[in-house]
């Protein structure tokens, strides 16, 4: 009997000991920011009221954040888990300002820009948003088009889109939000053999490898991309002011 006790306690240990590593490979739970998204983000324009309304939520799902491992997460997953730590943890900052937010940057002082803030509780560490935009997203995946996902909180920002980015499907958004943002003509746009873009483009060079204009005619389509086929070498290119004023009410 004490035999069939102890296989039963070693089964159960094995099995519980499974079910932890289990969890800790699962991708990130990202439903409770998915239903906010959903309810106070529409055409790009956040309704900071609404998640301000919210907050216990949106602080429900950075808990979530907190206690995730992404160290365990595959490369899509744990791509996408801080895309969504940065736009989350951003509309967070502007919410312990709000109502009297006119832009991200009154979240700063003249000792510190708002993005040097330890508020970012992750991976057992607090750290800033510069740290998981230049410490993380950037040097170690290394793709562009994230400058077109993680969101400012500003007008001129590539607009937040009303759902989390998802490790299956990453790729899919992460062009999407590409073509979205290099196809606005309020952002991107061609006149004669001038090509006036985002500011982004020249703030981040290097990661488009210094050719602005390549990386554009990659995602552009229609008149934008003819006039570039067309011009060819031609080109020149203007950057256009950025408007910093905050992307809802």
């Amino acid at each position: 009997m004490r035999k069939i006790i102890g296989a039963l306690i070693l089964l159960i240990l094995f099995i519980a000991l499974n079910a932890i590593a289990s969890n800790q490979d699962a991708p990130a739970d990202h439903s409770v920011y998915a239903e906010l998204l959903r309810k106070h983000v529409k055409n790009g324009v956040v309704s900071y009221k609404g998640f301000k309304n919210d907050e216990a939520r949106l602080d429900e799902y950075l808990k979530t954040l907190e206690n995730t491992l992404p160290d365990k997460l595959d490369r899509n997953e744990k791509f996408a888990f801080y895309i969504n730590a940065y736009n989350a943890w951003t509309i967070k900052l502007i919410l312990t300002g709000y109502p009297g937010v006119k832009s991200i940057k009154d979240m700063g002082s003249i000792f510190q820009s708002p993005w040097k803030k330890e508020i970012c509780r992750l991976n057992g560490r607090i750290m800033t948003l510069d740290d998981i935009e230049h410490g993380i997203l950037r040097p170690e995946f290394k793709d562009p088009r994230v400058h077109f996902a993680i969101n400012c909180a500003s007008k001129d920002c590539p607009p937040l889109i009303p759902e989390p980015y998802y490790g299956k499907i990453l790729e899919n958004q992460l062009d999407e939000s590409a073509k979205a943002f290099i196809n606005d003509p309020a952002k991107n746009r061609l006149k004669n053999n001038t090509l006036y873009i985002s500011s982004i483009f020249k703030w981040f060079s290097e990661d488009f490898k210094d050719d602005p204009r390549g990386f554009i005619l990659k995602y552009s389509s229609g008149e934008l991309k003819a006039g570039l086929e067309k011009a060819g070498d031609s080109i020149k290119i203007e950057y256009l002011d950025y408007d910093w004023s905050l992307n809802g009410n």
